[in-house]
């Protein structure tokens, strides 16, 4: 194993290194010289008080750790890689409620009640309403359009609205507080960019405003249930179902990992068809099934979560102490050469494509693949449809954040 070639304090979480770029050229570094690689940090500077993590770059390993729960876990510092300095270790404890930060048997326990919300059936019941908001999202945005020389906001105005309806007809929010999950989401997720002048703090407090929300919500249908998901995971304490605060911190899971993600898929996917005309042509002509999928790997919404070594262990000929965090590289391991033929090469037809934009397998793998992917393809035919035309009318506007890979602004024009 040689030594990689990286600046004296390169981090793969510095927020202001992936508001301009998601490192592909180090991560191709690592995965040849150092796939398991000590990333040192200024001591709290991620909100741990430690002095850095083991950043994963290969798909094999990436896998390895995400399939083995007892040897990395998600409880120990939670999921994500790196919160501001600012935070108290009680505000990251605080975040192990959420399914996300569980390990089993606990995630095995919640996880096996709300995946009742992500059944075939349950999916395919919500796609005429979600088919139905797609094209008159889509029809909105041409008509912003028409009122502009033909310009508009494809983020603002297209890819976040149907991520939104989505999970607030899955969990039967009304239409008119439909708005303030957007809202909320946003805070939780944006607190590393400057523009929003979001601090941890106000995430912290969006968070809580989110959470009793939903806990009212679960409260009215165990008073008064409706044929909808939340009664089926409320209705029934003691029997298999959901405390009202569980669900609470399940809807902010839907809230950022369901509602953000997919939006960011979203906004990635139009762009990488507006950079590669050739596969916009292939895909308004013949819309293959395979397009979502590539997508979500073009993209890989989150760059990044972490695992707490269990114990002293081994991985990629590395020895790993117990209590060090380990980095999984989502964003390395979708364009891991071993895997993926031309991993540079956006390519809707790619079958197969074993990409990990939805988790690398074992207990973490997304609930909600199949809602995000009947998401992903119901905009893009409703956007092939109504907006063939669209072009490219200035580069994407990157969110600044330590473990997302964001857009917030992606301005589009009518030919």
């Amino acid at each position: 194993m040689r030594c990689p070639h990286l600046p004296d304090g390169f981090d793969f979480t510095d927020p202001d290194l992936l508001q301009s770029r998601v490192p592909h050229p180090e991560f191709a570094e690592l995965r040849q010289t150092a796939p398991v690689w000590w990333c040192a940090q200024p001591t709290g500077i991620a909100g741990f008080q430690d002095d850095g993590y083991w950043a994963v770059t290969r798909h094999a390993d990436v896998k390895y750790v995400s399939t083995h729960p007892e040897l990395f876990s998600s409880t120990t510092n939670t999921a994500v890689i790196r919160f501001n300095e600012s935070i108290s270790r009680e505000q990251i404890d605080v975040q192990k409620l959420i399914m996300l930060n569980m390990d089993p048997p606990e995630h095995s326990r919640v996880r096996q009640i709300v995946q009742r919300g992500f059944t075939p059936r349950a999916i395919r019941s919500l796609e005429g309403a979600l088919r139905d908001r797609a094209r008159s999202i889509v029809d909105a945005a041409l008509s912003e359009a028409d009122k502009n020389n033909g310009t508009f906001d494809f983020v603002t105005n297209i890819a976040v609205e149907l991520p939104l309806q989505a999970i607030a007809e899955l969990i039967g929010v009304p239409q008119e507080d439909r708005t303030k999950i957007f809202d909320w989401s946003n805070k939780m997720a944006a607190y590393d960019d400057p523009e929003y002048a979001i601090t941890e703090e106000i995430g912290a407090e969006a968070a809580m405003e989110l959470v009793s929300y939903a806990m009212n919500l679960a409260a009215a249908r165990k008073e008064c249930p409706a044929k909808d998901i939340v009664s089926q995971l409320v209705a029934a304490e003691g029997e298999g179902n959901l405390l009202s605060d569980e669900f609470g911190f399940f809807v902010i899971l839907l809230a950022v990992a369901g509602n953000e993600t997919t939006r960011n898929a979203i906004s990635h996917g139009m762009h990488a068809f507006l950079t590669h005309p050739d596969q916009w042509e292939l895909y308004k002509r013949e819309r293959p099934a395979t397009a979502a999928e590539e997508i979500v790997r073009w993209a890989t919404p989150v760059v990044a979560f972490q695992r707490t070594a269990t114990q002293d262990t081994e991985l990629g000929g590395q020895k790993i102490t117990a209590g060090d965090r380990v980095g999984i590289f989502y964003s390395s391991a979708n364009n891991d050469p071993e895997v993926f033929e031309a991993p540079e090469r956006f390519d809707i037809t790619r079958d197969p494509n074993p990409h990990l934009g939805f988790g690398g397998g074992g207990p973490h793998f997304c609930l909600g693949k199949s809602l995000a992917v009947l998401e992903i393809n119901l905009i893009f035919n409703a956007i092939a449809d109504v907006l063939p035309d669209l072009r490219l009318a200035g580069e994407p506007r990157r969110l600044r954040s330590a473990w997302l890979n964001g857009i917030k602004g992606l301005a589009v024009t009518r030919s």
